[in-house]
C-alpha cells in the first residue's frame, strides 16, 4: 500500500498537531488494509459491530506503535502528538461507525474508543518494545473478535504477516513526516545531473 509520507509544501516547519493529524490518516489506512487482507484470507470478520471492534484493536496497536516512534523523536512534544493522534483516530472511527451502523452518536463511539485505547495502552506499556510478546497480545485481543473457526489461525496471520507490514507502513509514514530534510529531487533531475 502506498502512503504519502512527505509534506507537499515544505516551506515552513510543521506543528506537532499537523503531523499527528497526517499520521492519524496513515494509521487509519493501515488498519483498513489489514482488515481487507484478513478478509481476503477468508477470516470471518462480518460487517457490523465486529468489523469496527477489529478495526479498533488495530488502530490502538498502531497508535501505540506511532507513540513509540514519537517517544524517540519528539521528546516532550510526544504527549501532544499522541493526544492529537488518538483523538483524530477516534474521530475518524466514530464518523465511520456512526455513518455505517448508526448504533451510537459519534461522541459516544469516540468516547468508547478512547476508553479502550487508554486501557490497552497500559497493557502495551508492559512491553519494552514491539516484539513477539506484544504481537501475541494483539493477536489475543483479535481472537475475541474474529469468528470461532478463525481463533486458532489469527495468531499466525497477525504475528507473521499483518503486524510486520502495518508496523513498517506506520514507521515509514511517521519517520517521513517528522523528517525536516527537503524531499529528494525528481528522478529525471538526478539522472541528468542537473
Amino acid at each position: 500500500m502506498r502512503i504519502s509520507n512527505h509534506w507537499f509544501r515544505s516551506e515552513r516547519p510543521k506543528a506537532v498537531p499537523e503531523i499527528a493529524g497526517a499520521v492519524a490518516f496513515i494509521v487509519w489506512r493501515a488498519a483498513q488494509q489489514v482488515l481487507r487482507n484478513m478478509r481476503r484470507a477468508d477470516f470471518e470478520i462480518d460487517a457490523g459491530a465486529k468489523y469496527f471492534d477489529f478495526l479498533s484493536e488495530w488502530l490502538i496497536f498502531l497508535v501505540q506503535s506511532a507513540d513509540r516512534i514519537a517517544f524517540e523523536r519528539l521528546g516532550e512534544a510526544r504527549v501532544e502528538f499522541t493526544t492529537v493522534l488518538a483523538n483524530r483516530v477516534g474521530e475518524i472511527l466514530a464518523d465511520n461507525r456512526s455513518d455505517l451502523l448508526g448504533d451510537a452518536s459519534t461522541a459516544e463511539v469516540k468516547e468508547r474508543f478512547i476508553d479502550l485505547l487508554n486501557l490497552r495502552l497500559s497493557d502495551y506499556a508492559d512491553f519494552d518494545r514491539i516484539d513477539y510478546g506484544c504481537l501475541r497480545f494483539l493477536a489475543g485481543q483479535l481472537a475475541h473478535v474474529v469468528g470461532p473457526r478463525d481463533t486458532v489461525w489469527v495468531h499466525d496471520q497477525v504475528m507473521e504477516i499483518e503486524a510486520p507490514q502495518a508496523i513498517e507502513l506506520v514507521e515509514r509514514g511517521v519517520t517521513g513526516l517528522l523528517d525536516d530534510a527537503p524531499r529528494s529531487t525528481s528522478r529525471t533531475e538526478r539522472v541528468s545531473g542537473e
